[in-house]
C-alpha cells in the first residue's frame, strides 16, 4: 500500500475531539429519546424525501425515522474507527518531522466532518417527526445548503491548516 512507510504514531485524543463525541452522542441520545417519547403520536407516514425546497415530496413508513438515525450513528462507528488510522488517510505534506501535527490535524479534521454528518442525520429525524406531526411544513430552502457549506467550510479550513502546518 501506498502508506506503508508511514510513522505509525500512537496520538493519544485530544480534549476538543472528546469534547465534540460527547456533544455529538448526547445529541444523539436526544434524536432518540424524542424519537422515542413522540412514537405513539406520530403518523404511520412521515416524509422520506425532500425536493431542493425543502419541501417533502415522498412518504413512507414512520420506521424510516430510525433508519436515519441508524444510518447517521453506522457512519459516525465507521469514522470514528477510521480516526485511529491517521496514517492511511491522504496529506499534502508528509514528512517525519510534521507527522504528528499532520495526522492531529487529519484526525480532527474527520473528527468535525463525522460530528457534522451525526448532526444532519438527528436533525432529518427531528423536522421529518416535526412535518408528520403537521408541526412543520419541511427543512426549509437554507438545511442543505447550510450543510453542504459547514462541510465544505471544514474540509477547506483542515487543508489551509495542514498546509500551514508542512
Amino acid at each position: 500500500m501506498f502508506y506503508e512507510n508511514r510513522p505509525k504514531l500512537k496520538i493519544p485524543r485530544t480534549f476538543l475531539e472528546n469534547i465534540l463525541d460527547i456533544s455529538a452522542i448526547i445529541l444523539f441520545i436526544a434524536g432518540a429519546t424524542n424519537l422515542i417519547i413522540q412514537w405513539s403520536t406520530i403518523p404511520g407516514t412521515v416524509p422520506i424525501h425532500f425536493n431542493g425546497a425543502g419541501e417533502p415530496d415522498g412518504w413512507g413508513s414512520k420506521n424510516n425515522l430510525w433508519i436515519l438515525l441508524v444510518i447517521g450513528f453506522l457512519m459516525w462507528v465507521l469514522l470514528t474507527v477510521l480516526e485511529k488510522y491517521p496514517h492511511v488517510y491522504n496529506y499534502l505534506f508528509l514528512t517525519d518531522e510534521n507527522a504528528e501535527r499532520q495526522y492531529k490535524n487529519g484526525r480532527l479534521m474527520l473528527n468535525v466532518i463525522k460530528n457534522e454528518i451525526l448532526l444532519f442525520f438527528v436533525y432529518m429525524s427531528w423536522v421529518s417527526t416535526g412535518v408528520a406531526k403537521g408541526q412543520s411544513d419541511g427543512l426549509g430552502l437554507w438545511i442543505l445548503p447550510i450543510f453542504i457549506i459547514a462541510i465544505t467550510a471544514s474540509i477547506a479550513f483542515f487543508i489551509v491548516r495542514s498546509i500551514k502546518l508542512k
